[in-house]
């Protein structure tokens, strides 16, 4: 039995590793050691930035999406992921203009990272043909930790450190070394105070 489960763990690592060296090419730049476990849906990879060591779990959905908005800049990198992230699966980045992720964030599964939401004011189109609105940048610090079912909506800012609550949903900004938890999260202590 022993050998049968280390006979499918090396399968799964082989089958990441060899994703990940298929669709590397693909992307605006893509770190040495990292690994997508597949499957992992992409959309518009070539504008989005991965570090070294990183890990995104099987599940995920990356994509850029085309907004109305001249900031954005139909060729630059709109999702930039630092060093040592780890991803776990079922999560969605969904940027327009820009998530940047810093070295060492840990993100559960399940997690929704949006930095624009759904347009909703013709009411004789359906909304997911009325393209978006709202974008903002979104920024997960340094080290940070958000936890499972997570949602971080435009404009969110989550500190250096911080850790945000399972369940969560961010609207604003959660200052460094926090603990932040709710819907909306609201910091309910600071790490620095013990």
């Amino acid at each position: 039995m022993r050998n049968g489960y280390r006979l499918y763990q090396g399968y799964n690592r082989l089958r990441d590793k060899f994703v990940s060296l298929l669709v590397r090419g693909g992307f605006a730049e893509y770190g040495s050691n990292t690994v997508l476990a597949h499957p992992v849906r992409l959309g518009s990879a070539n504008r989005i930035a991965i570090g070294s060591g990183v890990y995104i779990g099987a599940g995920s959905w990356l994509q850029v999406v085309e907004g109305d908005d001249e900031a954005s800049d139909p060729r630059g990198t709109v999702i930039q992921i630092g060093d040592d992230v780890r991803i776990s699966g079922l999560c969605v980045l969904s940027g327009a203009r820009s998530i940047v992720i810093e070295d060492g964030a840990l993100l559960a599964r399940n997690v929704y990272v949006a930095d624009h939401g759904h347009a909703f004011e013709a009411d004789d189109t359906a909304i997911h043909r009325q393209g978006i609105d709202r974008i903002d940048p979104v920024r997960i610090g340094a080290g940070a930790w958000l936890g499972q079912n997570v949602v971080l909506l435009p404009g969110a800012s989550v500190g250096r450190q911080s850790i945000i609550g399972a369940n969560s949903v961010v609207r604003g900004t959660i200052p460094d070394r926090s603990i932040a938890m709710g819907a909306p999260a609201r910091v309910v202590r600071s790490l620095d105070d013990e």
